[in-house]
């Protein structure tokens, strides 16, 4: 059954091709909602971004069934009683570039929920006063309007002449020595460490110091780290791939400052610091998390003593060869898709290309007793791939998330929701009750700054409603975007 769980991605499109769409009892145009100058609803949303000199788009598709720019895909409900317009109010926290990634989270233990992003933690409830718990050192030099050279704080990326990466790509909360104070994790470049700074508690942080810094783990390859409950016990590890191998990194709750441990679930194979796409769910449906990659998905065993490699089954989720000859894409889900009690996978076909996708499981399995899929495309790479016109590319980060908690089962079907067409993503799009309304706010941070959106409900009339509708624009045949 649909939960109701939308596909968020951020893409980048010309301007002449900008999409926004909708569904019912779902998002608005700026002229029913002057709070947000565009809007969106979704039941599963993806996000990507952008690293070409285009728009970057962020938007939302209501899962009928899926995903687009920073876009949503929404699945559409066909008992709904009410027309509700879903828009979100954008709050540019920063214009300077200090993270690909951004995190939520109860920093100072004020009931509220703050947002971390790069060396900074913005304070609730208004987030205009913001916290340096690292070093924000970084500059870079750019000719203003008169010929001098300014120095700009930050990375160069919309402020500069040229994209520039971060220190930052993936930003997580949690408290990992158990002290009851939220602490930060951060993942750096590609192939680089994984380290987590210690909250210093209530006297620590209205010193304003640095907070200490611990390396947790020396090495985190793949482009879509993760730290996820992987085992369903509570305690989150680190799914990532590391010299050459797909596993996951754990922390020692007996010496939370130690380095982590690796456990490699794989042999050793092309797998490489910039090797794209990594997710985890439970594929065959025996209760337990399985992993997956761009070629396949690895099988979780009942027993983990003494680091077992799991066993593999084959199947491109990609744009066909291998890791080595060709990129995957970005995070990686399962959900049941169409209802019919099967996990079906989501996924990008290309993080640096096109494609998004659903894998539809099978209820036969191949001669070999192996699960099989049937590909969809959601969107692709020319408008008339899709119904509603909707191109992306690059989309680089996608989250999956109840975004309308109706919990209605759904028909497979996917819509288009523009979020907002001038911020997209980074690598990651962080969805979660930032401001206590209860309704999924969105967090991103990239080469534009960081951006909160809060997300905002509007009933309107039946009326209004039908003036918000996405117009089809093509007819797609079976095998194309549907």
């Amino acid at each position: 059954m649909w939960d109701r769980s939308h596909v968020m991605w951020a893409g980048a499109v010309g301007r002449s091709q900008r999409m926004w769409a909708q569904n019912r009892d779902v998002i608005g145009p700026s002229d029913l909602c002057s709070r947000a100058a565009t809007a969106s609803y979704t039941s599963g949303a993806a996000i990507e971004k952008s690293r070409t000199g285009n728009d970057a788009y962020f938007a939302f598709i209501r899962l009928i069934g899926s995903a687009a720019s920073l876009s949503l895909m929404v699945f559409q409900s066909s008992v709904a009683a009410d027309y509700t317009v879903h828009t979100f109010e954008k709050i540019q926290l920063t214009d300077k570039f200090w993270a690909e990634g951004a995190a939520i989270g109860d920093i100072n233990r004020d009931g509220h929920s703050d947002v971390i992003a790069g060396p900074y933690w913005y304070e609730s409830p208004d987030f205009k006063k913001r916290h340096e718990f690292h070093s924000a050192a970084q500059t870079f030099e750019r000719r203003g309007k008169d010929g001098k050279h300014q120095i700009i704080p930050g990375f160069e990326g919309a402020l500069g002449r040229k994209n520039a990466y971060s220190n930052n790509f993936f930003t997580f909360v949690y408290d990992f020595n158990h002290d009851g104070w939220p602490d930060i994790l951060t993942i750096g470049f590609p192939g680089k460490a994984a380290t987590w700074y210690e909250n210093p508690g209530q006297k620590g942080l209205k010193s304003g110091k640095h907070w200490k810094a611990h390396i947790a783990f020396d090495s985190v390859d793949n482009e879509s780290p993760t730290w996820v409950d992987l085992f369903g016990d509570g305690r989150p590890v680190l799914l990532c791939m590391s010299g050459g191998f797909v596993g996951y990194a754990s922390p020692n709750s007996d010496n939370p400052t130690g380095k982590w441990k690796f456990h490699a679930i794989s042999p050793r194979g092309d797998y490489q610091q910039f090797t794209h796409g990594l997710g985890y769910g439970d594929v065959n449906g025996d209760g337990r998390a399985d992993i997956l990659e761009a070629n396949g998905w690895w099988e979780q065993p009942a027993v983990l003593t003494d680091d077992p490699v799991w066993r593999f089954h084959r199947q491109p989720f990609n744009m066909g060869g291998s890791q080595k000859e060709t990129y995957g894409g970005s995070q990686m889900y399962t959900y049941d898709v169409n209802g019919d009690g099967l996990p079906d996978v989501i996924a990008v076909l290309a993080a640096h290309n096109y494609g998004l996708v659903w894998y539809e499981q099978l209820k036969d399995r191949d001669a070999n007793g192996e699960i099989q899929f049937r590909q969809h495309f959601i969107i692709n790479r020319k408008p008339s791939d899709n119904k509603y016109g909707v191109a992306f590319s690059e989309m680089h980060a996608v989250a999956l998330a109840d975004i309308d908690g109706d919990g209605l089962q759904d028909i497979v079907d996917f819509i288009p929701y523009l979020i907002d067409d001038n911020s997209g993503v980074g690598t990651q799009v962080v969805v979660g009750d930032v401001n206590g309304d209860g309704l999924p706010d969105i967090v991103v941070s990239n080469k534009k700054g960081t951006f909160l959106f809060l997300h905002k409900v509007e009933k309107v009339s039946k009326e209004q409603w039908d003036r918000t509708q996405p117009k089809t624009k093509f007819t797609v045949a079976e095998g194309g975007a549907h």
